[in-house]
């Protein structure tokens, strides 16, 4: 499966997994994206990754 283009639905998707308790670094290998990439584009949206809460939140 391929991740969402649209980063809303790629937000809700890749939070969802971690609340799951899916690692992120292992979701990053699994889709073929790295971990800047992902932080980049969700980063377009406001998001930023929060690893004490293991989830991409609301940026300051």
């Amino acid at each position: 499966m391929s991740l969402p283009q649209d980063c809303y639905i790629l937000l809700s998707y890749i939070n969802t997994k971690l609340r799951s308790g899916a690692d992120l670094e292992d979701l990053c290998y699994d889709n073929d994206i790295s971990f800047a990439d992902l932080c980049k584009k969700l980063e377009g949206i406001g998001y930023i990754y929060d690893k004490n809460k293991n989830a991409f939140v609301k940026g300051v």
